[in-house]
């Protein structure tokens, strides 16, 4: 029969097509239960079917509600680059969001990889900024380099609506990895054969008279915040300078939990996984790594007791920051997430998942810089890399010294590059 006209009806909860030689009539009918309940099987199916799938492929839903997916990066970092912390990985990422978002970071002016360390930061340690100017400030989008933090100074390059943060680690590691690395720059270390010897009397090594160069030896994370390294940790004071610093920084990661890190300062900036997921940079070998004894131990908290109290004050904000962020089973399964990308781009770009030492390392711009009686590791790309895979593999495993040059020309090109003598 020709079809002059279609109508439609409503069967349970859908409309059919019913085709009717009468236009303008519509036919309404009335579905049995049977055909009824199949369309509600169905339609249930199709919905299971869709959250296996989103399920299988570790979708964030969180990322895909409206006003989430709207909000827009946050561009605008000040990372306080504390020392042995895990901070060089965190550099790592910082510099390459900049690269792929196209922004301008605050970068050591001349020859220099630091800005200004260990005398308190000022404007004039920044290339691009003119010194003592109050009226022409040049405000960047990311600064992350070693420096001794000074709030006055860093609002002089940093916009207003900046997001402060830094990292902190347990004060035994990081003073056993601060001895190993500085084992032949500090005085206080000099005459010691081990962080034990050392530990067990301090004051026979260390002379507050020798000042700058001993920073490394004692309250290290504390001086990098600005503060005097040497004070006595009285109750009040240490209390005011907690609230001062918990003012100044909206987070504080722990690199004792580094993954959970990621995770919070992802949500924070509002990024996207790929931005917060790194190899470990600047690692040591574990036979350079020393094994304290349970008394050292102690003792380098009582040695380090501001960094101690700095250490502990922070780590409860990093949990409670946390746990107000996401839940028990959102924080498992973004874990997941970062962990299978993190494996998948070790697969993707590494000859070898484990670090290597310098020797087995033929790029020279993926070299790392040695330093006391450190072996420093880092990583050799596999060589089957298409030229945008090899690109995204370079910057994940390019040293901070390297990349740090690499930023400096792009940024200043009208500059001498800056001079990495180990590479020569």
């Amino acid at each position: 029969m020709a079809l002059e006209s279609q109508t439609c009806a409503l069967v349970g909860s859908f409309l059919v097509e019913y085709p009717t030689s009468q236009p303008g009539v519509i036919f309404l009918f009335k579905t049995s239960g049977t055909a009824h309940r199949f369309f509600q099987v169905l339609l249930l199916l199709l919905v299971l079917v869709v959250f296996l799938m989103l399920g299988f492929l570790h979708v964030d839903f969180r990322l895909l509600t409206p006003d989430e997916a709207q909000e827009p990066p946050v561009t605008n970092i000040m990372f306080l680059k504390t020392h042995k912390t895990a901070s060089s990985t965190i550099l790592n990422l910082l510099y390459r969001f900049s690269e792929s978002h196209n922004l301008s970071v605050a970068l050591p002016k001349g020859s220099s990889f630091h800005l200004g360390y260990p005398w308190l930061f000022v404007t004039r340690y920044v290339e691009g900024m003119e010194q003592d100017s109050h009226l022409n400030h040049h405000h960047f989008n990311i600064m992350c380099n070693h420096l001794r933090f000074n709030f006055p100074e860093v609002q002089k390059v940093m916009p207003n609506d900046t997001f402060y943060f830094s990292v902190l680690r347990n004060p035994v590691s990081q003073l056993e990895s601060a001895f190993i690395y500085y084992k032949d720059y500090v005085p206080a270390f000099q005459r010691v054969k081990s962080l034990d010897q050392f530990l067990a009397d301090p004051w026979r090594y260390y002379n507050v008279s020798k000042g700058l160069k001993n920073v490394y030896a004692r309250n290290n994370m504390w001086f990098d915040f600005g503060f005097d390294n040497n004070a006595r940790a009285d109750a009040d004071y240490v209390r005011t300078r907690l609230a001062e610093a918990e003012r100044r920084f909206h987070l504080v990661l722990i690199a004792d939990h580094f993954d959970e890190s990621m995770v919070l300062l992802r949500r924070q900036l509002r990024w996207q996984l790929d931005d917060v997921v790194s190899f470990k940079l600047n690692a040591r070998s574990q036979r350079t790594v020393s094994r304290l004894t349970p008394e050292s131990q102690e003792r380098a908290k009582h040695w380090c007791e501001l960094d101690w109290q700095l250490y502990q004050h922070f780590n409860r904000t990093f949990w409670a920051q946390l746990h107000a962020e996401v839940s028990p089973r959102q924080l498992r399964e973004e874990l997941e997430q970062l962990r299978a990308r993190r494996r998948e781009l070790t697969n993707l770009c590494l000859q070898d998942p484990e670090p290597k030492n310098k020797t087995q390392i033929k790029d020279r711009n993926l070299l790392p810089y040695q330093s006391g009686n450190a072996e420093i590791l880092g990583y050799s790309l596999r060589h089957d890399l298409d030229n945008t895979t090899l690109r995204i593999c370079q910057r994940m495993a390019m040293p901070e010294l390297q990349y740090t040059a690499h930023l400096y020309s792009l940024q200043f090109p009208n500059e001498p590059p800056k001079n990495i003598p180990f590479l020569k």
